[in-house]
């Protein structure tokens, strides 16, 4: 007995246009009433006074930051209007401030050769861990993955005191694990300690939507032969991409914004600019004008990281939020 085949049915236009029309209609009532779960009138009020309160303080920083030191020592900034006066030597004096071995345009660039692989670094180790505590079955994961999530209570502080003793002699606690890595001229070791820090949270959040992902995709994809490699860099990756996005803007902004590690672990020629910055004012503040110019410099590059991964950093917020 042969298989009926199913006959496609001619469609006018007419019906065509029709059916689209009932699905973008159908897109639009669901959008609508996802976005009216998720928002409310004081909700968006209270919004706008967070949004003023943040801006005006900001804005006062910004104007300062132009004004000469004379005028932002002794009138606020929003005399502005009535004494009208603008300069860039605020910026150009920050720019060549620092020590003997470092000016902030050199502690610029040696930020960004920090928070780049600070931020990557545990981004890729988290994702093949989270990915492993979701997917694959070994002896002991809960458990390892239960002392995993409770590092993350153990305050950094703890951290400091082994971490100097493996950097500087290759031991923890007295015991030999590698040769020692103190080199005082490279980043080697304000990149493993912000790696360290970070991957307790790293691994707990992804392990989150990694394992939302339905098992009959992961299934399906070992039925067709995927081994653990495709599957990863095929189907998990680029659906936890969001939620990647949105511990990398953390994590960057993290990094870029320290100051505890910068003081033990990056010293001379490799410090970054938040070391500096807490230089330039002077042994008693009295050049604390020029933190105007510089924390507009410092946060240049976070605004354009944070604009550019917005999307992804939206989608990852609201992930597991709305179904359907």
């Amino acid at each position: 007995m042969s298989a009926i085949l199913p006959v496609e049915l001619p469609v006018d236009k007419s019906t065509k246009s029709q059916i689209r029309r009932g699905e973008r209609r159908a897109e639009t009532t669901a959008a609508k009433r996802t976005k009216k779960r998720l928002t409310s009138r004081g909700a968006t009020i209270a919004a706008l006074v967070i949004a003023v309160l943040w801006t005006v303080p900001t804005f006062g920083l910004f104007v300062s930051s132009f004004r000469p030191a004379q005028e932002v020592r002794t009138t606020g900034w929003w005399t502005l209007f009535s004494n009208w006066g603008l300069t860039l030597d605020n910026y150009s004096e920050v720019l060549q401030a620092g020590n003997s071995q470092l000016n902030l345009a050199g502690a610029f660039i040696n930020s960004i050769a920090i928070t780049l692989p600070a931020t990557l670094l545990p981004l890729i180790i988290a994702s093949l861990a989270a990915y492993a505590f979701a997917w694959i079955d070994f002896r002991g994961k809960n458990v390892l993955f239960i002392a995993v999530f409770a590092l993350q209570i153990v305050p950094l502080q703890m951290a400091l005191v082994p971490l100097l003793q493996f950097f500087s002699r290759g031991e923890v606690f007295g015991f030999p694990v590698v040769s020692s890595i103190s080199d005082a001229g490279g980043y080697s070791q304000v990149w493993i300690a912000h790696t360290m820090f970070a991957l307790p949270l790293a691994i707990y959040l992804l392990h989150n939507f990694v394992s939302e992902i339905p098992a009959d995709v992961i299934e399906a994809a070992r039925v067709d032969g995927a081994g653990h490699g495709q599957i990863f860099f095929r189907i998990v990756l680029p659906l936890t991409m969001p939620a990647i996005a949105s511990f990398a803007i953390f994590q960057f902004l993290w990094v870029w914004n320290d100051l505890l590690v910068a003081l033990i672990f990056a010293d001379g020629a490799v410090a970054p600019m938040t070391k500096l910055l807490a230089e330039i004012t002077g042994t008693r503040g009295q050049d604390w004008h020029l933190l105007t110019a510089g924390a507009f410099i410092s946060i240049l590059v976070p605004l354009i990281v944070f604009f550019s991964l917005q999307r992804y950093f939206v989608r990852g917020l609201l992930a597991g939020s709305t179904k359907g």
